[in-house]
């Protein structure tokens, strides 16, 4: 039986091995509580081993308290955040960055297949420098973004480059920076730190975890007092050494890549079998682990009557189809043999 929500969102799958067996090797014993514990002292290592500089690190439960404690960490109530204007900030985070900063303005640029364009930041951040305007402090990036596309170590460089002209922080939100890392083949460092990121929000839960993200402060000096915001925002996990061995799984080995790349190459044959459909239509690049594809929206109503779920409200529009670890190819065979069936009678 085709495996009807393989394709709805990475957050579908379940935990990978690596995780899992981290967490299981975790759950023996008494274990100091509230971080001070080996496991994430070995996950914040691995993090920093990873990226080959001494970050700060903090590891919280999912991506929008992330991106929300740390932008608020940045800004004063009274500044503006950039960001893409389909960025997950601006789109499906209900507020909350504007919340936890106690004011903090989202501002939106425009930028082709998701990524922002500099020109239209610039324009946005130089039109106006009186009072009455909220005062530009970070600019943020998706990476990867929310269209399945992936920003270079040169696009990332130009961003950091750019936010120093400016007087901007950089925070990357990285919520499928795996994804990203595996479809560029470079050094995470690359696109991050030596890229000129300040702090980085780095997903592990669409990667293969349970839960839990990992706030990424490259430059330390910006990380003071950020455990009071995750304390007082709920956000300081008692047990945190579950939230912190699968971190440990993940990086060993590197589980992390290996894992993203498999998504990434289901995405990719996923669109070049989707591409033999005539009424099927890619509608961006396809880098990292999703597929945008337009079709009538007969064949999409048919699609979700034979129990496909996927989602069509997100990005520019069409329909999303998501690949995770845990996507096999008899989930890419079936739905394509679906699409391929209904297209012939729906359109």
């Amino acid at each position: 039986m085709p495996n009807y929500l393989a394709f709805a969102s990475d957050n579908y799958a379940g935990v990978c091995p690596e995780a899992w067996q981290a967490m299981a090797e975790a759950n023996t014993g008494f274990v100091s509580s509230y971080g001070d514990d080996p496991w994430t002292a070995q996950a914040c290592s691995l993090i920093r081993d990873t990226f080959e500089t001494d970050c700060q690190v903090f590891f919280v439960f999912n991506g929008t308290a992330a991106n929300s404690l740390a932008l608020a960490s940045l800004c004063q109530s009274y500044h503006s955040v950039i960001c893409h204007e389909l960025a997950h900030i601006e789109t499906d985070e209900c507020g909350a960055p504007e919340f936890f900063s106690n004011g903090t303005k989202i501002l939106t640029a425009p930028g082709a297949e998701g990524k922002l364009d500099l020109a239209a930041v610039e324009q946005l951040i130089t039109r106006r420098s009186d009072i009455h305007y909220p005062k530009p402090r970070v600019l943020c990036l998706t990476q990867a973004t929310e269209l399945g596309t992936v920003y270079t170590p040169a696009e990332v460089a130009a961003a950091g480059a750019f936010a120093r002209q400016h007087g901007l922080r950089l925070q990357m939100d990285g919520a499928r920076f795996a994804n990203a890392v595996a479809s560029l083949g470079c050094h995470p460092g690359d696109i991050t730190w030596r890229a000129g990121v300040d702090l980085l929000c780095f997903g592990g839960a669409k990667n293969g975890m349970a839960v839990g993200e990992a706030v990424v402060f490259f430059k330390k000096e910006l990380a003071e007092e950020f455990d009071y915001r995750c304390k007082q925002a709920g956000q300081l996990a008692s047990k945190m050494r579950f939230l912190a061995a699968p971190w440990s799984g993940m990086l060993q080995n590197n589980a992390w890549i290996k894992r993203a790349t498999h998504a990434n190459r289901c995405a990719q044959t996923l669109a070049d079998q989707l591409r033999a459909i005539p009424q099927v239509e890619l509608m961006f690049p396809v880098q990292a682990n999703a597929v945008f594809v337009s079709m009538p929206q007969a064949l999409i109503d048919s699609l979700h009557r034979l129990g496909w779920h996927f989602y069509s409200f997100i990005g520019a529009g069409g329909a999303r189809l998501m690949c995770s670890w845990a996507t096999e190819e008899s989930d890419i065979e079936a739905l394509v043999s679906d699409i391929s069936e209904l297209s012939g009678h729906c359109c």
